[in-house]
């Protein structure tokens, strides 16, 4: 008998009358990048529990690294139902882990990767970001291998293994006036699909074409966002507002906007959760329910949200299979109470190129990189963000030189009805322990810039 299953049988046998328990043994390969040379090489291998107790609908939690200390963890837990008030809404736990194998998930190269073969991935990110223009390299490279399984007393059985890759490169350069950098960034779940080049290259010419940067003045703007920095405005400005419990609390700026039009129509959004390569993607959710792919915006028309059984029980709803127990720097936790968040955000590709896009902006500019993106009045949709990298003006349909960092304070309802262009240059995006997502460049028209 596993350890998850003395735990539930456990459970029983002291009368609760629901218990999940999740466990996550990983081993995490981090690789640091300090004065343009790999500084530290680390691999952890650690094993973790989740335990969530349910019993007369009060529900209590705790998690612990130690397995022999599961069953006294139980007992303590326990002791504190009789405190707690309960949720008349739950309406249980999931029985039946029904999934489907997806592809681009687990990776045998990864799972068995070695030290020197990981610091060989992260010397080629350096060499392909090495110039004389550039003074400094920094950046760090993670590679994740897992395994997930939770069991639950409703006969709930699930066990996967994952893997995950992550690279990022940030390149500076005190060749000119004022400091500049660029950055290169790759992320997904094998290693053939993986470009250590192609970040250390990215970095590298987004630096040496910021040199020299140019004043801009206080203006409206076309703006055209590159994948990195709309996958930051993604994950901190956009996912928050198609939360299920966000959405009935009236807190998300689209509250009163269900079934109506909130974007042009050329914009989608979808969370995919079964998109090969996607840091998200799973079969099922942490909590056992079925993932299934979900159109947020369809067509400019506000569609649906993404809920966990929780969220989703206190307005007598389902869960929509999004519960998520995130960990660090990739992949799941064993986090006792999931949080509700989305798979993988994916905007739907458009069919023009960047350089379409350039050559059709009459004055604008190109964001790179995005940089302390936050809501400023989430219940309005008010937003800011501040370019620092990767920025370039554009006059007449050209790119006339760099431009020095800008701060924008926006309105997301605004900008998404404002959006011009669509590019089809969809890209693999996660920030620093943040959300998955999938997007291409967007341009959107009439937009506020401040020079700092």
């Amino acid at each position: 008998m596993s350890a998850l299953e003395k735990a539930l049988a456990h459970s029983k046998k002291i009368g609760i009358d629901e218990c999940d328990i999740v466990r996550v043994k990983k081993k995490i390969t981090t690789i640091r990048i300090t004065d343009s040379e790999i500084t530290e090489v680390k691999q952890n291998f650690d094993t973790s529990f989740g335990i969530r107790l349910i019993h007369n609908k009060k529900i209590t939690s705790f998690e612990t690294t130690n397995e022999e200390k599961i069953e006294e963890g139980i007992n303590n837990a326990s002791k504190s139902l009789s405190n707690l008030k309960s949720k008349e809404f739950w309406q249980g736990l999931p029985h039946k882990a029904e999934h489907t194998k997806l592809e681009g998930t687990f990776d045998k190269k990864l799972d068995h990767i070695s030290g020197s073969e990981s610091t060989d991935i992260a010397q080629t990110m350096i060499d392909y970001a090495n110039n004389q223009k550039i003074n400094t390299i920094t950046g760090s490279l993670n590679i994740v291998s897992e395994n997930f399984e939770i069991l639950n007393s409703n006969g709930l059985d699930f066990s996967n293994n994952a893997t995950y890759i992550s690279g990022i490169i940030n390149a500076e350069s005190e060749q000119g006036k004022i400091p500049v950098s660029g950055i290169g960034h790759a992320s997904g779940r094998t290693l053939s699909n993986f470009s250590a080049e192609q970040i250390g290259q990215d970095a590298k010419i987004m630096c040496i074409e910021s040199i020299n940067p140019q004043k801009i003045d206080s203006d409206k703007y076309s703006i055209i966002f590159e994948p990195y920095s709309v996958g930051e405005l993604l994950a901190f400005v956009v996912a928050y507002n198609f939360n299920f419990k966000t959405f009935v609390e009236k807190k998300s700026c689209f509250s009163k906007e269900y079934n109506k039009k909130i974007s042009v129509e050329e914009f989608s959004l979808v969370d995919d959760p079964h998109i090969p390569e996607g840091i998200g993607t799973k079969s099922i959710d942490d909590e056992g329910v079925k993932t299934t792919k979900r159109n947020l915006i369809e067509k400019g028309i506000f569609k649906n949200t993404y809920s966990n059984l929780f969220d989703s029980y206190k307005e007598k709803k389902e869960s929509t299979g999004n519960a998520s127990r995130p960990g660090s720097p990739m992949g799941r936790s064993t986090e006792p109470i999931p949080i509700a968040a989305p798979h993988n955000l994916k905007i739907i590709s458009g069919e023009q190129s960047q350089e379409e896009m350039i050559k059709e902006t009459k004055r604008g500019i190109l964001v790179g990189r995005l940089w302390y993106t936050y809501a400023v009045n989430p219940i309005k949709g008010d937003f800011s963000c501040t370019a620092r990298s990767g920025i370039k003006i554009i006059k007449n349909g050209k790119i006339s030189g760099p431009g020095k960092s800008v701060r924008i304070i926006h309105s997301l309802p605004t900008m998404l009805k404002n959006i011009s262009a669509i590019g089809n240059n969809q890209k693999n995006v996660i920030q620093w322990a943040s959300l998955p997502s999938i997007t291409p460049s967007i341009k959107a028209e009439n937009i506020v810039i401040n020079p700092i």
